[in-house]
């Protein structure tokens, strides 16, 4: 297995997980870079960092990895910040990189004077010319060094140029080959490094993300980095630096990677990825976090639907599986079901409200009533933006001209003028089934012969949720008003005859 930065070999030994100590106060982070909204492999990680934290009574540190200015945004930060309370995950302690430069200058100029960091003045084009014809000799595009050993001279007329250095580590000799022990995996083993010295610090004075990573996580007291796999090629290079600073690193442990459900890297092409746009289809807060832990975590009881704190209970590394985990947008659709099940109906309708602007002017206990009447066929509240049962629900419908044919017959017409005969202020929707059988016995017709006229009245259509339930949410002020109405519509089609 290949990963970019170096050839990674894989476990030495055995793969028996490296146990983490625990007498040391677990102080975990989830360090977002804010160039686009929180993806749903990276609310994963904050989940994991923050139920062991939680588990733990440790620390949740939340920082934001800013530095990149060209492409980081305020909105971008904000965005974060909110999926992550959206989601239940509160942190502890919040950090801005953006705001510590000088920390990491500080670090960078010491290496510098130690002999272990050094200027680079190659320019992008001329790096990209060395790594063609390295490649081109079947060589790795490293970096060749180039810089490492410029006399002073040299630095002074490159200065002279106008090129502002970056700033590369010295990667040790003895550092071609390096291993780790991911207190997940075990030993990782890393035969060699393929981009030979490594830039810490931009020209433009910023720091790269690994020297900003050490500081902050040293600076932090960061005591354990549970993060995903595609940073595994990033921990050699932070273990050198680790060392080459005189410091001890953190545990490392790396989570698998989250793919679609065609077993390949989860992105935008398999529908939502993103914290923001699972929220904006109507996906509850709870099944989003509840799907999230079952990837690549499972309890002993085998059970699947939890609340977060139920999660913060269950929670332990040794069931996390390091297989590669499928985002599965049906399991999710179900546990979305099941959460939505358990809202009481007046958390039911708070939750509903952003997706219901085109009904603010309809009585909160109707709307209440409805949501019920819908509640066990929802999947998503998104669902209800454009619910076409919804919409008979809260406002008359307009009979098309098929469901006016359809009333046209003597009996459909009879059997919508003897149940509205006997709609008194006192009807309760229970007493419904007992009419409808009262008059289809009357005029010698099943009870469908009744059900059928009555649903196509009141709502316009011929399926839908139980009438019972219907009538209950109408009322029966609405429900006379709606056959009185749908019997005139019929009489002005035949008159029209």
């Amino acid at each position: 297995m290949c990963l970019a930065g170096g050839e990674f070999v894989g476990h030495r030994g055995d793969s028996r997980r490296a146990p983490y100590n625990p007498t040391v106060a677990v102080r975990v982070r989830f360090a977002p870079s804010p160039t686009g909204e929180l993806h749903v492999g990276g609310a994963r990680t904050a989940l994991f960092n923050w139920l062991w934290a939680r588990k733990e009574g440790g620390t949740f540190v939340l920082r934001i990895e800013d530095t990149d200015l060209a492409r980081s945004e305020t909105r971008y930060t904000q965005g974060i910040m909110d999926a992550l309370s959206w989601l239940g995950l509160s942190w502890d302690e919040l950090f801005y990189q953006s705001q510590r430069l000088p920390h990491y200058r500080r670090y960078v100029d010491r290496l510098l004077e130690e002999g272990k960091a050094y200027p680079c003045f190659c320019t992008p084009e001329e790096l990209a010319e060395r790594r063609k014809r390295a490649l081109a000799r079947g060589e790795a595009p490293e970096y060749d060094g180039h810089c490492r050993d410029l006399s002073q001279k040299d630095r002074q007329l490159y200065l002279a140029q106008g090129r502002k250095p970056a700033i590369r580590f010295l990667v040790p000799e003895e550092a071609k080959e390096t291993s780790f022990v991911d207190f997940l995996r075990g030993e990782v083993h890393f035969r060699r490094l393929t981009t030979g010295d490594f830039v810490i610090q931009k020209a433009d004075g910023t720091p790269t993300y690994n020297l900003a990573c050490v500081v902050d996580d040293h600076e932090m007291g960061v005591t354990h980095v549970l993060r995903a796999e595609d940073h595994i090629s990033n921990t050699p290079k932070q273990i050198w630096l680790y060392q080459a600073l005189g410091w001890e690193p953190p545990a490392f442990g790396h989570l698998s990677i989250i793919l679609g459900p065609d077993r390949k890297k989860l992105s935008k092409r398999h529908g939502a990825t993103s914290v923001e746009a699972l929220r904006e289809e109507g996906y509850l807060p709870e099944a989003v976090v509840n799907h999230l832990a079952l990837l690549g975590w499972s309890p002993d009881s085998g059970e699947e639907v939890f609340t977060l704190e139920e999660l913060v209970d269950a929670f332990s590394l040794e069931k996390i599986n390091l297989s590669p985990q499928v985002f599965d947008f049906e399991k999710l659709r179900w546990l979305n079901r099941k959460h939505l099940a358990r809202l009481s109906p007046r958390e039911l309708l708070k939750r509903a409200r952003p997706f219901l602007a085109r009904y603010s002017g309809v009585p909160e206990d109707r709307l209440a009533a409805a949501l019920e009447l819908l509640r066990p066929g929802l999947s998503t509240l998104g669902e209800l933006a454009d619910h076409p049962d919804l919409r008979y629900l809260l406002a008359p419908p307009e009979l098309p001209p098929e469901a006016v044919e359809e009333l046209s017959p003597p009996e459909a017409r009879a059997a919508l003028a003897r149940v509205l005969s006997r709609l008194g202020p006192g009807f309760s929707p229970e007493g419904l089934r007992p009419l409808v059988r009262e008059v289809a016995a009357e005029l010698g017709v099943p009870t469908r012969g009744v059900f059928h006229p009555l649903r196509l009245a009141l709502t316009g259509r011929t399926h839908g949720p139980e009438l019972v339930g219907i009538v209950g949410v109408l009322g029966v002020a609405e429900v006379r008003a709606r056959l009185e109405a749908a019997l005139r519509a019929v009489e002005e089609a035949q008159g029209g005859k």
